[in-house]
């Protein structure tokens, strides 16, 4: 059955660019891609810049997934920040990983400029701490990521937040202007668009089906194969089970919810956030939020831990922009959805090799927009002959998730709720 991008207000905004055609034919190429997010996408166009013919196959629609879902921030770093890695893998590899926090961010404003992709970018993010634990913690991690490069951070006190963003609620918070927000598909949609102009091949509504591994690997789909000298496995959370276990066996699909208001008036929208960014609190189970280029209120926030589609979508959001902005108690919802994201046990991102030629790279935990361009570029380093950055992310343990694919979901919720508990008493 033919899969169109969900009801959400992206797709009702998107950029046209017509349909991709389906693979019915045999198509011979250096590397194939499997998935049209934006792991897929950044590897492809890297790729593509730098001579190889690329096959991307998608299931459904270029950005179907997360990468056309995602709450559209550019939030640097990984869900695990340098601090974390630090503590848990030793100062050698944190320096390299530290080394390319930023580097995500840089990537998709280059995309933007080079290629023209108008996707509403707009410069600036605040981290919004809720308490005074928080607070500190940003002060943290001001000092962390000034130490890898960042001079674009300042702190904000009480005062400076409060005409930021109209909210009570915070003590303070930190800004960082190498952030910002975009709208997520279009920016897919234009890279997209940017690796057909470098003579690569996008084919919508392929899902690949079987894959046979050798010199060359083959991938088959329903009505056509592809036969590549490597393969990239870019899925994500929207991977199917039983394509290659080895790959979905040790993450979990959870999903994430937004809600886009109706149009504000400009001074509304400008008295919610003055400066246009986009804003992200510092609890465990966050909620993040931004106004649209025609002035809506996009929020998100909660998980569902296994994906489950949620009953009322609507229902689980709008107490969060009430307790935000109790001042939109009237303002009504246009657009809801929800989209999977993958999570991985420790929050890093899993990368790694499954045969002599062919890559997986997945996992981001939530922190997919930044880090999976960053992919893209290492895997493009690894294919043509330097391995050192992309080894050093696979050479993290990918650890199972806890009580496999059974319990998985309960336990994480068990998890998620005892830091959730911590949140709201500021511990």
């Amino acid at each position: 059955m033919k899969q169109t991008h969900i009801d959400s207000y992206y797709a009702a905004t998107r950029n046209h660019t017509g349909d991709f055609p389906t693979l019915e034919e045999l198509v011979e190429c250096d590397v194939c891609v499997i998935g049209a997010g934006y792991t897929g996408l950044s590897s492809a166009l890297f790729l593509a810049e730098a001579g190889y013919s690329v096959t991307v196959l998608e299931a459904a629609k270029v950005g179907f997934g997360a990468s056309g879902r995602n709450g559209g921030q550019l939030v640097n770093s990984y869900s695990r920040d340098v601090d974390v890695i630090e503590a848990r893998y030793g100062d050698k590899t944190a320096e390299v990983l530290g080394s390319m926090i930023f580097e995500g961010a840089d990537i998709i404003r280059q995309r933007i400029q080079h290629y023209d992709i108008q996707c509403d970018y707009r410069p600036g993010g605040i981290f919004a701490a809720l308490n005074k634990k928080q607070l500190k913690g940003l002060t943290e991690q001001k000092n962390s990521w000034e130490r890898y490069g960042n001079k674009n951070l300042r702190m904000l006190d009480a005062t400076d937040i409060k005409r930021e963003v109209g909210c009570d609620n915070y003590v303070g918070g930190l800004l960082d202007m190498q952030g910002g927000h975009i709208h997520p598909l279009n920016l897919a949609l234009g890279e997209a668009s940017a690796i057909i102009g470098l003579g690569g091949k996008i084919f919508e509504q392929s899902a690949a089906v079987e894959i046979t591994y050798g010199e060359p690997i083959t991938v088959r789909t329903a009505k056509g194969v592809v036969r590549a000298k490597y393969l990239l496995i870019a899925g994500n959370a929207y991977l199917p089970q039983g394509l290659d276990n080895r790959v979905t066996s040790k993450s979990m699909p959870c999903g994430s919810q937004i809600v886009v208001t109706e149009q504000l008036p400009e001074k509304v929208a400008r008295s919610l956030i003055t400066n246009n960014y986009c804003v992200e609190d510092c609890n465990y189970l966050l909620d993040y939020y931004r106004l649209t280029a025609d002035n809506r209120l996009l929020y998100g926030g909660g998980v569902v831990y296994g994906a489950r589609e949620p009953d009322d979508i609507e229902q689980l959001i709008k107490p969060k922009i009430l307790k935000t902005f109790p001042q939109l108690k009237d303002v009504k919802i246009d657009y809801r959805w929800t989209g999977n994201f993958l999570l991985t046990m420790s929050r890093m991102p899993q990368f790694g090799r499954i045969e002599k030629n062919a890559y997986y790279m997945q996992g981001y935990s939530g922190h997919g927009v930044t880090c999976s361009h960053l992919a893209g570029k290492l895997i493009s380093e690894m294919i043509r002959g330097d391995a050192e950055r992309f080894n050093a992310f696979a050479s993290l343990p990918h650890m199972p998730m806890i009580g496999g694919r059974t319990f998985q979901a309960p336990l994480t919720a068990m998890g998620a709720a005892y830091y959730a508990m911590r949140d709201r008493f500021g511990i």
